[in-house]
């Protein structure tokens, strides 16, 4: 599990990303101010967990060849991964389907709603013509 956090330029935003098996999901928390240490602990150690069990949606990761590193290779990509702000393009693309998903759910949703809410109309309106019709 890989928590990044950076600025986008409005908010401090906060990325995790869960890796099991050659999957990957990813779920987006907003900051808003900048946390400070012990906000970012709280986080991780009590609503990271419900947010991450939440995810449904996973996308398949590639897996390079296990190589021999030097140790000045891994020095040198941790300081870079420090310095990196954003999220990988495959937290980007998990992120994105569980948005679509949601969209797809809440569109659902509210169709059902305007067709319950026509079917009353529609109902409302025969009772009211039986009415009109009762005394003739």
């Amino acid at each position: 599990m890989k928590l990044t956090v950076f600025y986008d330029g409005q908010y401090w935003v906060g990325v995790m990303e869960q890796q099991e098996q050659g999957k990957l999901k990813a779920a987006r928390y907003i900051f808003g101010t900048e946390p400070k240490d012990e906000e970012i602990l709280n986080f991780t150690n009590k609503e990271m967990w419900g947010l991450v069990s939440g995810l449904s949606q996973e996308v398949a990761v590639k897996f390079s060849a296990a190589k021999k590193v030097s140790p000045k290779r891994i020095a040198r990509k941790a300081a870079s991964e420090v310095k990196r702000k954003g999220v990988s393009t495959y937290a980007q693309e998990a992120l994105q389907l569980e948005y679509e998903k949601r969209k797809k759910e809440r569109r659902d949703i509210s169709k059902q709603q305007r067709e319950a809410d026509k079917a009353l109309k529609w109902e409302m309106k025969l009772q009211k013509a039986k009415e009109k019709h009762r005394g003739h």
